[in-house]
């Protein structure tokens, strides 16, 4: 990477997001972050901060035409939520499905779709945050369901993405970050947020240039759709 390297990390405000940012920011990148709220607490003072939440296409819009004389080499979509705490779509509420299919699945996607005019030809990297419990094959028992197939539904509607990453030369990453300790991970979580966000920069270094379409966790390991 190199010092004019440039980031855009959309959900920022706490956790893996605001990881990713002090990580990049620490490898000498220009990182421009969005948050819903505040700007987060001991967030690097170089970063720039959007207010965003990915719901609201308003929102989407403005953010996007304040940034339209940007270029970024990097877009991570890590914005995203559990869901109710009931994941049995017989107990869980309609209104609480919609609401969590509309945040881990359809707003990335249009954020992406949305954004994907600013990332870099060539050497740019899209992300967005998945999980492996989106695999069938990673995912044997259904854990989680609800909140696993909101990400198997992001993975699949990420793929049309390909068809204008590829037309760039652009690499598209669906990437999970492990079972990190973050408010969603839990205390018990095996990684902490320093260990799952080193690894995930390291996984955007990796891909760079690379193109085509990857289902990658934070070790860099490629795993089953």
């Amino acid at each position: 990477m190199t010092d004019s390297s440039k980031a855009l990390i959309i959900g920022a405000s706490r956790g893996i997001g605001l990881g990713v940012v002090n990580v990049l920011t620490e490898r000498g990148w220009q990182v421009t972050a969005t948050t819903r709220d505040a700007v987060p607490a001991g967030s690097p003072e170089s970063a720039e901060w959007v207010k965003l939440d990915i719901n609201n296409p308003d929102q989407r819009k403005a953010v996007k035409d304040a940034l339209s004389e940007s270029t970024f080499d990097l877009i991570f979509i890590n914005a995203g939520a559990f869901g109710p705490a009931s994941q049995d779509v017989n107990q869980a509420s309609d209104d609480e499905i919609v609401r969590l299919f509309m945040t881990n699945t359809f707003s990335p996607v249009r954020c992406a779709t949305e954004l994907l005019p600013l990332l870099k030809p060539k050497t740019g990297v899209l992300a967005l945050m998945t999980s492996e419990l989106a695999s069938l094959n990673e995912n044997e028992v259904a854990t989680y369901p609800l909140y696993s197939a909101s990400k198997a539904a992001l993975n699949m509607l990420t793929r049309p993405l390909k068809e204008e990453t590829d037309k760039h030369g652009q690499t598209l990453l669906s990437v999970h970050p492990g079972w990190v300790q973050t408010d969603m991970g839990g205390e018990n979580a095996t990684l902490t947020i320093e260990q799952s966000t080193t690894g995930i920069a390291d996984v955007f270094e990796k891909w760079r240039g690379k193109g085509g379409h990857h289902f990658v966790e934070y070790s860099g390991r490629e795993l089953r759709w």
